[in-house]
């Protein structure tokens, strides 16, 4: 199973950018699917990108499309999440997983990690 640490969050104003960086321990990051999920008090988990083993595909939830962009470095074992425009419904607490099958967007990926809280102020 794969270790997965995120780092990045934090307050910013409406309008702003953030960049969560998660971190993954593992010899076999590159065949893992990579995903966001993100979870606002009260609300169910929901996806918000995600990016194929090899990178070349990526998907998006359509409230972050046009203002999020998912990458990855297979060497550095890291998946990064460049968030702009941010809106005050952004604000959740943001979890990167990995699978290595099946269809990414919906929540049964293998591993998570511990989360990390994003709030965007109006």
């Amino acid at each position: 199973q794969m270790q997965l640490v995120e780092s990045g969050g934090g307050l910013v104003q409406a309008g702003g950018s953030l960049t969560l960086s998660c971190a993954a321990s593992g010899r076999t990051f590159s065949v893992y699917h990579m995903g966001w999920f993100r979870q606002a008090p009260g609300k169910e988990r929901e996806f918000v990108a995600a990016i194929s083993w090899s990178g070349s595909n990526l998907y998006y939830a359509d409230s972050v499309k046009g203002r999020f962009t998912i990458s990855r470095d297979n060497v550095k074992k890291l998946v990064t999440l460049q968030m702009n425009n941010l809106k005050p419904e952004d604000t959740a607490d943001y979890y990167c997983a990995a699978k290595n099958r099946g269809y990414v967007y919906t929540p049964d990926y293998d591993s998570w990690g511990q989360g990390t809280q994003v709030t965007v102020s109006a």
